[in-house]
């Protein structure tokens, strides 16, 4: 029989044909062409390729292509004699694993034990995402066909908090927020562990929930398009690594009196570095342009209302400073105009 086995790992591709195919031994058969590394192993032909990485020869040929949303690895098992004549039907056996791109991780913050007090700045508004797996079990697919099966990089993927802004300490999770830390600042990110190197994690969108549904009505957006929805949510990383970390303050979602539990969801991008430019770039500039308007804002901060006469004055002094240096600046754009 022709029946092929084909284990798509999220790093590693095993591929198993019958043994002694039209005769030949497994050092007469090549991965690639290139590689005589088969073993026996009960029955078949054992051939392994241990990182999706076709840069290093050592992978023996395997090549990959990106047709969005789907990455694709192949590669063939082939018979390879340099002997004078040849006595067996040539083989040719090829195979394929594809992995999705794109993952929807989640994780609950807080406990149902605790009462959670979050609450939004501004009024939540809804997003729509696209392409969404759950992250649960891992799998690992095996197919009896020739051509190819289907693989997942989901199992490698985790939702993590951690304790501070240097994200080497998870904290684990659900935790406590009091109604006195509102305001504080929680540290999060996506995590892939067991990939190849070329793969880096790319967050494009992350939103809050008072409920485990991802299309909960009510849900507040942190991150849209790979980048932060205000000034009090910061993005530390994204796209450089293999994990993704952002930060953002506590809150409490308004008038949920049975609901305890806040979750966190990420659209998480697996980003084939060798083939796409990963890291991304938020113009924040350009961000902080469009909430002004393109208006120079002058902000003036008085720390209390009971000033002495002699502050009263410094700040008298202050604000005149910059009246005058207002009214020259406009005067000098009118002469150039």
């Amino acid at each position: 029989s022709d029946v092929i086995l084909v284990y798509c790992y999220p790093k590693t591709i095993i591929t198993k044909i019958p043994e002694c195919p039209y005769g030949w031994e497994v050092n007469q058969l090549a991965l690639g062409g290139i590689c005589y590394n088969g073993i026996h192993d009960s029955g078949y032909y054992q051939f392994t390729i241990p990182d999706l990485s076709p840069k290093n020869k050592s992978y023996c040929g395997t090549q990959s292509e990106f047709k969005n949303p789907v990455y694709h690895f192949y590669n063939s098992i082939v018979s390879n004699d340099s002997s004078v004549i040849v006595k067996s039907q040539p083989v040719n056996y090829s195979f394929t694993c594809t992995y999705n791109a794109n993952y929807l991780v989640n994780q609950a913050a807080f406990d149902q034990r605790y009462v959670l007090f979050w609450e939004c700045a501004s009024p939540c508004f809804q997003h729509h995402i696209s392409l969404i797996q759950k992250l649960y079990v891992p799998r690992v697919a095996t197919v009896h066909v020739k051509n190819g099966s289907s693989g997942s990089f989901e199992s490698q993927l985790s939702l993590n908090f951690y304790s501070n802004a240097k994200f080497s300490s998870i904290k684990e999770a659900p935790f406590i927020v009091e109604t006195s830390e509102i305001g504080s600042d929680i540290f999060a990110g996506v995590e892939a562990k067991g990939l190849s190197d070329r793969f880096k994690v790319v967050l494009n969108n992350c939103w809050a929930t008072p409920s485990s549904e991802y299309f909960y009505q009510i849900h507040w957006p942190l991150i849209t398009k790979g980048c932060a929805t205000d000034n009090s949510i910061l993005v530390h990383e994204n796209g450089k690594t293999s994990r993704a970390t952002f930060q953002f303050n506590a809150f409490r979602f308004r008038n949920i009196p049975k609901l305890s539990k806040v979750w966190l969801h990420c659209e998480t991008h697996v980003c084939d570095s060798e083939k796409f430019s990963c890291p991304v770039t938020c113009d924040k500039r350009k961000q902080r342009m469009e909430q002004t308007g393109g208006v120079l804002v002058a902000e003036i901060a008085v720390r209390s209302k009971q000033l002495t006469r002699k502050h009263s004055h410094l700040v008298c002094v202050s604000l005149a400073d910059i009246i005058f240096h207002l009214l020259f600046v406009i005067g000098f754009c009118a002469v150039l105009l």
